[in-house]
């Protein structure tokens, strides 16, 4: 069994500046502003506000960095958690938006730690343009020891018939709630076992 035992706060850095070093595997969490990102990182970890969104949805710019511990049959592993700043909402000017996608951009591709990308989709809008671009960026630029995985969030606002029809168009995603915490056990196994084995 994987359990989280431990899991602190370590810093908020910008794309330029005052970077964590990279002695860790990390798994780097992205998805469009208002997706549950948050939600679903305390929910992984079991904790009530360790990740906290911003009450201005896409207007955070920092890059956020979690210690992680898990353990599995008594022995422990240690990651970090790079929560990432969400996108397409934020109301700013284009050149702003631009601006920061280019900063954004760089740290994904060259941060050689980053061995799992998690891209976070809300289950009511699937297809949504930004998301598809998102998608074939982390296929272009992923390594061959980086894995990608799409976790589907609120998936509790769908019906029966709506889940099934998703499931089947995703075959590979995962489907999660994180009010009811549904597929958050399986979310976690799948991205423990992408780094650990």
């Amino acid at each position: 069994m994987i359990e989280v035992i431990n899991a602190s706060f370590l810093k908020s850095c910008t794309t330029k500046d005052n970077m964590i070093d990279e002695g860790m595997s990390e798994i780097a969490f992205l998805g469009r502003s208002n997706v549950g990102k948050s939600s679903f990182i305390n929910s992984l970890l079991n904790r009530k506000n360790l990740a906290k969104s911003s009450s201005t949805p896409g207007k955070t710019r920092l890059i956020n960095f979690f210690e992680i511990t898990y353990r599995k049959n008594q022995e422990k592993y240690l990651c970090r958690f790079v929560d990432l700043p969400g996108f397409g909402y934020a109301k700013v000017s284009k050149s702003m938006q631009e601006e920061w996608s280019k900063h954004l951009n760089n740290f994904i591709i060259n941060r050689a730690s980053i061995r799992v990308f998690v891209h976070l989709i809300d289950a009511r809008h699937p297809n949504q343009t930004i998301d598809k671009n998102v998608k074939d960026f982390l296929k272009t630029i992923k390594k061959n020891d980086q894995r990608i995985i799409e976790i589907f969030t609120k998936c509790d606002k769908l019906n029966q018939k709506e889940l099934f029809k998703l499931k089947k168009e995703f075959q590979n995603g995962i489907f999660v709630s994180n009010l009811k915490q549904n597929g958050i056990k399986q979310a976690n196994e799948i991205i423990f076992n992408s780094i650990f084995g």
